[in-house]
Parts: C-alpha cells; sequence; structure tokens
C-alpha cells in the first residue's frame, strides 16, 4: 500500500498552537540595512576516523553546547470563540493541544487558550526568527530564554508563503545563532536539532540528512488542514509558497516547530518546520525550511516589513522521462517552460517557451523547488544568470527579475492590505434582506464573512457566515467601514464583536493583536 506522505504532513501541528556577533541595524534614511555574521566558508565539520575531541567542531557535544543557549521557549496565547463544546474541535486539534483546549465543556463564546513552540535568536538585541504558525493569532506572546528568564515579546514581521516570522524581545547582550550555509549541507551529514518538545524545554536530538530541495506542497494548506478549511491560505499573502524543505530523521515533535537545525559546528542551516506522520508524533522525516531562505525573510522582514521575492514570470513543469518524451525535449532533468505571465522578466530576458531551465547562477537546478529557492533569494531588479536547454544546446541568458506586479521596485508594505489579508478572510455587506432581518434583534447593520482562508479569525474560531457588527466598540455596516476602522491598527490589540445570522442573540466578543 502506498503512502501518501503528503496527506500526512502536518506543518502547524508541530507548535503544540563562531557567534553571530550582530544583526547589525543601521538607520539611515528610515531604511534599516541587516548585515549577518555568517560562518567561514569552508567546508561542513564531520566526524573523522580519528574521531574528534569533546567540546570541539564536529563533536555532538559541541554543537549542543553552542546552540542551546540560542533556542527559546514560546508561548502564544490567544482568544478563539465557540459555538458550542470541544466536541466542536477537530480531534487532531485535541490531540496536540489537550483536552481543555478551547475551554473544553459546551460553554459558548470567547475562550482562551494557549501554544506553545521554539524560537531561534537571531541577534543580540532581541531579534529572534521561528515560524509563522508559532505566532499567527496570538493576542500574547511569551518568550522564555534558556536562563529561565521570561519576556513579552512582538511580532515585527510574517511570510505565510515559508512559514517564516521574526518576533522581538527587548533586551541585550543575548546570546545568538550562527547562520551556517544551507546550500553546502549534503545528503548523509550529521545533523542536530534543538527545541522544546511537548514542553520540554531545551531538548537535543540529532541524525543526518536524508534530502534536500523536497516540496511537500503544504505552505498555504496547514492552517486550512488545521481548521477543516478547503481553500489555500497563500491567495491572502500575495505570494506564492516557496518550499526547499531539508529533510532529516532527527526526532521532532510537536513543540520544535521553530527550532534550531545545525551542523556540528553550531551553525544554523534551517528552522524545523514540518513533520511527516500518521499519528502527529514524529515517525521517521522531519523538515526545515533552509537558513538561506531563513536568512532572507528575516532580512526583508525586519528592514522592509514585507518580504522582497525576485519573480521570473513563468509557468512551470517538473521533467521525467515521461514528460520529456510528452514535450518533445532533449533533456530529462531541470525545469520545463510551459508558458509566462504577463510582463514576464524571464521572457524579456530572453527565454522561450519549451525551454528546459537546468541552472541558475551556475547551480543545478533539478526541480521546482530547487529554482524557487534559487529565485526567491534575490529580489526585484537582481539579476541572475538562467542557464536553458533549448534543442539539445544549453544557453546561458541574463535575466533581471521582477516583483510580482511585473515591475523591478521594492514593493513597500501596503498597511491597509495587511491588515486585511492578516484577518484571512474574504467580506462581503449585507443584502438589505440580511439586514431587515437583523434589525428585529437590534442589530443595525455590519459585515459578513464569506469565507475563511486561515489567518487570525480562523485562529480565534470564527466561522463562514460570522457577521462582524462592531471593531473597538464602534459599529462597522460595509467592507469600506470595516477597512477603516482597522487603518493604522498594525501590530495594535484589537477588539471585534459579532454574531451568526442563524443565532443573532448570541453575541461573541473576542480580540487579538494585528
Amino acid at each position: 500500500m502506498k503512502t501518501n506522505w503528503k496527506a500526512l504532513v502536518l506543518v502547524g501541528l508541530l507548535s503544540s498552537a563562531s557567534t553571530l556577533a550582530g544583526f547589525k541595524l543601521l538607520s539611515s534614511n528610515g531604511d534599516r540595512d541587516v548585515i549577518f555574521k555568517e560562518s567561514p566558508s569552508e567546508s561542513l565539520a564531520r566526524f573523522t576516523s580519528t574521531g574528534s575531541p569533546a567540546g570541539a567542531p564536529g563533536d555532538f557535544v559541541y554543537a549542543a553546547e553552542a546552540t542551546t543557549p540560542t533556542v527559546v521557549h514560546i508561548k502564544s496565547t490567544m482568544t478563539r470563540t465557540s459555538r458550542g463544546g470541544q466536541g466542536d474541535i477537530p480531534d487532531i486539534f485535541r490531540d496536540f493541544f489537550g483536552e481543555d483546549f478551547g475551554g473544553g465543556g459546551s460553554s459558548r463564546g470567547p475562550q482562551s487558550s494557549e501554544a506553545t513552540g521554539s524560537g531561534v535568536i537571531i541577534s543580540q538585541d532581541g531579534y529572534i526568527v521561528t515560524n509563522n504558525h508559532v505566532v499567527e493569532g496570538a493576542q500574547e506572546l511569551e518568550v522564555t530564554l534558556s536562563n529561565k528568564s521570561k519576556l513579552r515579546a512582538k511580532v515585527v514581521g510574517t511570510d505565510p508563503s515559508t512559514d517564516i516570522a521574526v518576533i522581538k524581545v527587548e533586551s541585550k547582550n543575548l546570546p545568538a545563532v550562527t547562520f551556517g550555509n544551507s546550500d553546502a549541507v549534503k545528503v548523509g551529514e550529521w545533523v542536530v536539532a534543538v527545541g522544546n518538545p511537548f514542553n520540554l524545554e531545551s531538548t537535543v536530538t540529532a541524525g543526518i540528512v536524508s534530502a534536500k530541495g523536497r516540496g511537500l506542497g503544504i505552505i498555504g494548506q496547514s492552517q486550512n488542514r488545521r481548521y477543516g478549511n478547503a481553500k489555500p491560505t497563500a491567495a491572502t499573502t500575495g505570494d506564492s509558497p516557496l518550499e526547499s524543505f531539508i529533510q532529516t530523521d532527527a526526532v521532532v515533535n510537536p513543540g520544535n516547530s521553530g527550532g534550531a537545525l545545525v551542523n556540528l559546528k553550531g551553525e544554523l542551516i534551517g528552522i524545523n518546520t514540518a513533520i511527516a506522520s500518521p499519528t502527529g508524533s514524529f515517525a521517521g522525516y522531519a523538515f526545515a525550511v533552509p537558513s538561506s531562505i531563513v536568512k532572507k525573510v528575516s532580512g526583508d522582514l525586519i528592514k522592509f516589513g514585507n518580504v522582497q521575492r525576485g519573480y521570473l514570470g513563468i509557468s512551470l513543469d517538473e521533467l521525467d522521462s515521461r514528460k520529456a518524451e510528452e514535450y518533445g525535449v532533449k533533456v530529462n532533468d531541470g525545469v520545463y517552460v510551459r508558458d509566462f505571465t504577463e510582463n514576464s522578466a524571464a521572457k524579456a530576458g530572453g527565454i522561450t517557451k519549451g525551454d528546459v531551465i537546468v541552472k541558475v547562477d551556475g547551480l543545478n537546478t533539478h526541480s521546482i523547488p530547487e529554482l524557487q529557492q534559487s529565485i526567491g533569494l534575490h529580489k526585484p531588479g537582481d539579476k541572475v544568470v538562467v542557464t536553458v536547454n533549448r534543442n539539445g544546446t544549453e544557453k546561458d541568458l541574463n535575466v533581471t527579475l521582477r516583483n510580482r506586479t511585473g515591475g523591478s521596485d521594492i514593493l513597500k508594505r501596503d498597511e491597509s492590505a495587511a491588515v486585511m489579508s492578516v484577518l484571512g478572510a474574504q467580506f462581503g455587506n449585507l443584502s438589505d434582506q440580511e439586514k431587515q432581518r437583523l434589525t428585529r434583534y437590534k442589530v443595525d447593520g455590519g459585515v459578513k464573512v464569506l469565507s475563511i482562508d486561515g489567518g487570525k479569525l480562523a485562529r480565534t474560531g470564527v466561522e463562514e457566515g460570522f457577521i462582524i457588527t462592531k471593531v473597538n466598540g464602534k459599529p462597522v455596516k460595509s467592507v469600506k467601514e470595516l477597512e477603516t476602522s482597522l487603518e493604522g491598527k498594525a501590530e495594535s490589540m484589537v477588539q471585534f464583536e459579532g454574531l451568526y445570522a442563524d443565532a443573532p442573540y448570541d453575541v461573541y466578543s473576542f480580540g487579538f493583536r494585528l
């Protein structure tokens, strides 16, 4: 019987909900330039036939001692609404968060819940990288350092398309991890995972890299799998999912989300994000976002508030011998160019339909995830050399990447759109008939939730059909009024009030930080 591992990968459920001397932030014209101190470009540490002395690079003890002080425990507190008892909560949700998740019993209305995960300190002044699903929808964040100090944290920025987020605590002289080169990691190499599984703080496990460039099709679906929704969250992020996971057999369990995957020199090569499991606990395979992506995303979130990704603007297909024969191309390894988007950077750079992309900047490209990673690490306006196989002959083409709108400019954060996208829903105005029905219950209008795409409303338990009647105590009667009420509220606490049309006598109130 063939196991469908893709269906078993539980991204969101990993959250039960050399030193890097600088992440140097230079204030210039309002922008902050992010400079990572990285490890030397020498080959990664490995065991030798003569062994490694205890406490030296290449030893598990060294990697654990170097990394553990930089890994933190994250507790997120959120408020969710409930239209019934715990029976409405998916079984798999209770498996991870416990029987008391959502308050238990048969009460209705807002209920407080907690989820835990891990994070990695990337700068001495308090910046911490973790998974988006660890902090999404959190009303409060509490970080516990390795020395047991507890600090409040705020969200700096999130990128659902890579499941990476940056949070910050107000502290100085913190131990910070060193970024390693995830591109140099080899299959079969020893790695160490550090995190807080099952609330067991500072837990270290070891394994090997079992695969690289793994695309699972799970980012953008994780929140929906948790909440039973069918629509992907990518539509609300503006960016297509970017997956190129490092696969390892180091033991990773719920609570490890956002924790460190390091090489034997204690250098960060990935952020643990997902497991493939039929039970929800470790069953042999875990997946980490490569440090090259983590560094790019976290740097952009700190400097710009959003991620600046370069795009080729092409429709792709992955090749094998059968598809190579179908498309009539001379090679069966690479990425086939099927078509172009409007204002395509690839088309402007000389790439044509039917080309097979085999390299980017001299690095072999065997799969779509590898191509996405190579391109996604660049920003709009960057130039890359794309090597294509055209009719059996390789050709180097210089391509200037564009942003997702087809331009070459850095995209500034649209605060209004960003705030609305954080809610993770589509909204609509009430019909005259709906308004008339609600007036009998002294409700003077509202905004209807047409669909839930993941995000903070889903995290609070809001379902399709919910009608938002007030924001921060003020009535909202249209989508435009809802947008206006949320202007300037990024990173602020917002209180919502509303009801369901089939039970207008039950009013729900809940809040969270946008």
